[in-house]
C-alpha cells in the first residue's frame, strides 16, 4: 500500500485536530500498477456511463480539480472527467482517475461544493480506498456471476448485476469519514470555504428527499459517497464540526459562487436525449420514437448501452436493441436466450403478437442451473430496417418473474413525430431572485 506522504496534517489529523499545513515538500506519487488499472478502466468507465461531456463546463471542472490536486501532492498526476449522465455520482478509481457527473455538478451551488465533492474523491485516492474495495468488488462480481448462471454472457451479468451495481464502489463509514476530513483540510489548504462540505452533503439530503416524494428512482437520489448507511444529518453535523476544528470561521474564506453559476449555465440536466429519457416509470427516446412504461414497484436506469430494469424480489432485467436478419423475430429472440443462458431455448411456448400495432414475439423461459431453476420472460419487437427492440426479465433462481411484468410488456409503443417533438431535454437556467 502506498503510504500517506501528502496529508495536510500528521496522521493525528483525522481526529480533526485541524490548522495544520502541508509543507511544499509533501507530495504522493501514484504507483505506476495502480495508473495501469486506472488506464484500463477509464475507457470501459465512460463507456459504461454515457461518455465524457466536453465543454466549458469539464474544462472547469478539470481546473478545480487540477487546484486541489496540487494542493494534495497530487500535480499533474490525476485525470478529472464530467461524465454525460443525469445521475447524481462522483466516484474515483486507483491512479487517481476522478469522475463527477452532469447530475451532481447540477447539484452543487458554488466552486467550494464542487471542490468539496473533489476533494472527497481525492481523499479515497490517497487513502488507497479505490484499491482496497476492488478486491472485495472483484467477489462481488463473482457473486453476480453466480446469481448469473455461471454463464460468460456479457449481457446477463449486467442484469444480474442490477442497476445499483453500475454507480461505483461502496466505501465503509469510516473510509467515507476519512474522505470528508480530507475534504474539509483540502479546502482550507485551497483557499475554499471548508463549510462547503457540509453544504453539499445537506444539498444531497434534500435531493433524496425530493426524488423519494416524487416516487423517482433510488439511483438517481445521490452518490454512494452521500450515503452513511444511509445519509444521516448525523454526518453532515460531523462535518459541519470538522470545519470548525480548522479554526476558519464561516464565510471567511470564499465559496465563490457566481462564478459557479456562471460556469454551469447551460449544462445539460437529466438524460441525454441521444441515450433516450427516463421520466418516472416511463422510457421514451425521441430519436427512435419509442417508448415503454413499468408498474409500480419497479425502477428504471439509463444507460448508453441499456435501460436497467429493477423489480419486486430481485427481479432484473433490461431493455436494448439488435440486429434483426430477415425480420424474423423467433429466430431473433431464439439467439439472444441462448446468448444468455448457454441453451437454446424451447420456442413452442412463443407466441406471436400485436404489441400496440408492433409486431412482437414473447417468449417466457425456464433454465436448469446450478444455483436452482430461473425464470425468465422476453419480448422482442420490430423496429424500423432490419432493427428489433427486446426486454429482458431474470428472476433470482427459485424466484418467479411476477405477473405485472406483461404490463411492461404490452407497453411497448412507437411515438408519434409530434409525440417524439414534446421530449425536450432540460438545460439549467441561472436567473436573479429580485
Amino acid at each position: 500500500m502506498r503510504r500517506l506522504l501528502l496529508a495536510l496534517c500528521a496522521p493525528a489529523a483525522l481526529a480533526l485536530s485541524g490548522g495544520c499545513e502541508r509543507g511544499p515538500e509533501q507530495t504522493a506519487a501514484i504507483e505506476e500498477h495502480e495508473r495501469q488499472i486506472g488506464e484500463a478502466q477509464h475507457q470501459v468507465l465512460l463507456t459504461q456511463f454515457g461518455g465524457s461531456y466536453e465543454g466549458p463546463e469539464a474544462a472547469y471542472l478539470k481546473d478545480v480539480g487540477q487546484k486541489l490536486a496540487s494542493v494534495a501532492g497530487l500535480d499533474g498526476q490525476c485525470t478529472f472527467t464530467l461524465v454525460n449522465t443525469g445521475v447524481v455520482n462522483a466516484f474515483a478509481v486507483p491512479g487517481c482517475y476522478v469522475y463527477v457527473t452532469r447530475g451532481l455538478m447540477g447539484l452543487a451551488n458554488s466552486e467550494a461544493e464542487l471542490a468539496a465533492i473533489l476533494g472527497h474523491e481525492l481523499g479515497h485516492v490517497v487513502r488507497d480506498h479505490g484499491e482496497q474495495q476492488q478486491r472485495r468488488s472483484v467477489l462481488r462480481q463473482l457473486g453476480v456471476l453466480a446469481v448469473a448462471l455461471a454463464s460468460e454472457s456479457e449481457t446477463l451479468t449486467r442484469i444480474a448485476g442490477g442497476a445499483a451495481e453500475l454507480f461505483t464502489l461502496r466505501y465503509s463509514r469510516k473510509h467515507e469519514h476519512e474522505a470528508d476530513d480530507f475534504a474539509v483540510r483540502t479546502l482550507v489548504a485551497s483557499g475554499y470555504d471548508p463549510y462547503a462540505v457540509a453544504d453539499i452533503l445537506q444539498s444531497l439530503g434534500r435531493h433524496e428527499q425530493l426524488e423519494q416524494n416524487s416516487g423517482g428512482p433510488d439511483l438517481y437520489s445521490m452518490p454512494e459517497w452521500g450515503r452513511t448507511h444511509p445519509l444521516a444529518e448525523s454526518r453532515t453535523e460531523r462535518v459541519r464540526e470538522a470545519a470548525k476544528n480548522t479554526g476558519v470561521a464561516p464565510d471567511d474564506l470564499p465559496e465563490k459562487e457566481e462564478v459557479f453559476l456562471e460556469q454551469v449555465e447551460g449544462l445539460l440536466y437529466g438524460d441525454d436525449p441521444q441515450q433516450g429519457l427516463v421520466i418516472g416509470p416511463r422510457f421514451a427516446h425521441p430519436k427512435m420514437r419509442i417508448a415503454f412504461e413499468v408498474p409500480e414497484g419497479f425502477k428504471l436506469t439509463n444507460t448508453p448501452d441499456a435501460v436497467l430494469i429493477e423489480g419486486p424480489d430481485g427481479l432484473r432485467g433490461e431493455f436494448s436493441g439488435g440486429r434483426l436478419v430477415g425480420g424474423r423475430l423467433n429466430q431473433y429472440v431464439s439467439q439472444l436466450v441462448t446468448q444468455l443462458f448457454g441453451a437454446e431455448p424451447d420456442m413452442s411456448a412463443a407466441s406471436r403478437r400485436l404489441v400496440n400495432g408492433v409486431p412482437a414475439v414473447v417468449l417466457p423461459a425456464r433454465m436448469q442451473t446450478p444455483k436452482g431453476t430461473v425464470d425468465a420472460l422476453v419480448a422482442a419487437y420490430t423496429g424500423p430496417g432490419e432493427m428489433a427492440y427486446h426486454i429482458v426479465l431474470v428472476a433470482p433462481p427459485g424466484g418467479s418473474v411476477p405477473t405485472g411484468a406483461a404490463k411492461m410488456i404490452a407497453s411497448f409503443n412507437r411515438l408519434s413525430q409530434s409525440q417524439a417533438a414534446r421530449l425536450r431535454p432540460r438545460y439549467i437556467d441561472v436567473v436573479e431572485v429580485r
